[in-house]
């Protein structure tokens, strides 16, 4: 091997060897660490439905995270606020909770801070703990769609999996045209159900028709449709 190879070291005799493990391990914290994965995930989740996030943010790395949040991140400054590119007047927010379970205080506090926020058609809450029964009927206060994902559940964007085929979500014209073309409803397209986690990333609701896409060195390509219940 190269003795410039960067998996190696010098040794006293000049010749190579490997270099400690040690060298690549990450010396921050567990917490920063898990706030980037997640944060990034929502990014690009957000993207991904259509809103406007760019491309420094979601190419942003761990160390330039840490030297602009810290060790510790402040959750308030990890807050998301975008709009659709297709409609600026429709905002959603993103919003960390605390580490620990989420109360019905907690929702009380969180409708509190938004209340005066125009224009915000959704709310993405992103929980380290489990939330209470009377927290989930607390969400009723919100005049608009609440999404919840464990922060556990963003520390990987599913959809970049290589097993993963290809998900595209139909407009409502192309979901028409589906129909007309193969002469069925609705109801006779395969299902997919609204908590599947593929539904749950692009935040779809029941009637939308998701088109499918595998790939396979020994099967080739092929397209399947599925209808969210």
């Amino acid at each position: 091997m190269d003795v410039g190879d960067p998996m190696m070291e010098a040794a006293a005799n000049g010749q190579p060897r490997p270099r400690c493990m040690s060298g690549y391990v990450d010396d921050g914290s567990i917490e920063s660490h898990r706030y980037y994965l997640a944060r990034r995930t929502l990014l690009e989740m957000l993207r991904d439905r259509g809103y406007a996030i760019s491309s420094s943010d979601i190419d942003l790395s761990l160390a330039e995270f840490r030297a602009a949040h810290g060790q510790s991140p402040d959750i308030d400054r990890l807050r998301i606020s975008n709009s659709l590119r297709s409609d600026p007047s429709k905002r959603v927010l993103a919003y960390f909770c605390n580490p620990g379970p989420v109360k019905v205080n907690s929702i009380r506090y969180i409708s509190g801070q938004i209340a005066n926020k125009d224009g915000l058609s959704g709310l993405i809450l992103v929980l380290q703990g489990e939330m209470t029964n009377q927290a989930v009927k607390a969400l009723d206060v919100f005049p608009f769609k609440v999404e919840v994902f464990q922060i556990t559940d963003l520390l990987v964007n599913i959809t970049k999996h290589v097993l993963k085929p290809k998900h595209r979500v139909l407009t409502d014209q192309e979901k028409q045209r589906l129909l007309k073309k193969y002469s069925i409803q609705e109801k006779q397209l395969p299902r997919m159900l609204k908590k599947d986690a593929i539904a749950r990333y692009y935040g779809l609701e029941k009637g939308q028709v998701v088109k499918v896409t595998y790939s396979g060195d020994i099967t080739g390509t092929h397209v399947t449709y599925r209808c969210v219940w």
